[in-house]
């Protein structure tokens, strides 16, 4: 990103220091990249720069340290020409991997936090958007001439679509509120003394139980007596006991994995229409979303008439 010269010398500027002594790149995604950064003035700090969708996370990370949230501490942020960069606290390297008890930690502290008033939400209405906005970004790649071998998901869009009211009950079940979105044990680093919740781009107001679905992450198989674990972990450390309700008359883990998965779909075909549109990741996307897609359906128990 050839912003990120510029965005950084920026930010040093606003510390009144001259340019970062040394750079080096930690990893870097198509819409964001994170460096570790030696100052002028001796100090290591993380610098992390991100586009649209991602640029709102200099102003989470603030709140919801105000909220008690344990969280790198933003040292300078700035946004120039529609990018985000931050430097940030640097926390060196975790002493160990985060484990299931450490996540129902960190949700309960994160859905404990009052709600803030500038975050997108999803709701129930929201939830029921999800099969329509996923396609629409279908149709709209049609349109392109891409994605043509998947004319197939129109019928399993919509079936999920005629199916979501109903689906969709419980979504306002506590926890609601402050969502993490991207919580897996890589957004949560341990040190020696204490733990500090990373990454924090996508947060959004909505159920809780998509938290704790998202920490299994999305590159294997669903695990709904994992997560049925996570979510009996997460009460008995405090959180709310409704997150062990049935919801639509499914299992609270089915529910979560279920609106996850479509969440994801929905997400990724937003990308591949939008934010990324790369045709040459075409054919690697549409298998990640026919498996989304598939668990869903098996989650929610969705039924789907046959073409």
């Amino acid at each position: 990103m050839n912003d990120a010269a510029v965005l950084l010398d920026e930010l040093t500027a606003q510390m009144g220091l001259g340019g970062p002594a040394a750079r080096s790149v930690v990893r870097v995604w198509a819409l964001s990249g994170v460096e570790r950064v030696r100052l002028a003035d001796g100090r290591n700090v993380i610098f992390k720069y991100a586009r649209e969708p991602f640029t709102g996370e200099a102003a989470v990370l603030r709140y919801v340290a105000v909220q008690g949230v344990p969280v790198p501490r933003v040292v300078a942020s700035i946004v120039h020409e529609g990018v985000l960069g931050m430097l940030l606290e640097d926390l060196g390297e975790s002493v160990r991997v985060a484990a299931a008890a450490d996540g129902a930690k960190a949700a309960v502290a994160v859905h404990d936090a009052e709600i803030p008033d500038f975050l997108r939400v999803l709701d129930r209405a929201g939830l029921i958007e999800l099969p329509r906005q996923a396609l629409k970004s279908l149709v709209e790649l049609w349109s392109r001439g891409r994605w043509m071998t998947a004319v197939d998901l129109d019928g399993v869009l919509a079936a999920i679509e005629e199916q979501a009211d109903r689906l969709s009950a419980g979504t306002d079940l506590p926890p609601f509120g402050l969502c993490h979105s991207e919580f897996h044990p890589t957004s949560l680093h341990v040190g020696a003394a204490n733990w500090r919740l990373l990454d924090w781009a996508r947060a959004f107001v909505g159920p809780g139980l998509l938290d704790l679905a998202s920490w299994q992450g999305t590159t294997g198989l669903v695990d709904p007596a994992a997560l049925r674990r996570l979510i009996w972990a997460y009460i008995r450390t405090g959180g709310h006991g409704e997150a062990s309700r049935p919801r639509a008359g499914l299992q609270p883990e089915m529910w979560a994995l279920g609106w996850h998965r479509l969440w994801a779909v929905a997400w990724y075909l937003e990308q591949a229409t939008t934010w990324i549109n790369d045709p040459t990741q075409d054919t690697f996307v549409e298998q990640v979303v026919r498996r989304h897609l598939g668990e869903a359906v098996t989650c929610l128990n969705i039924s789907i008439p046959s073409r």
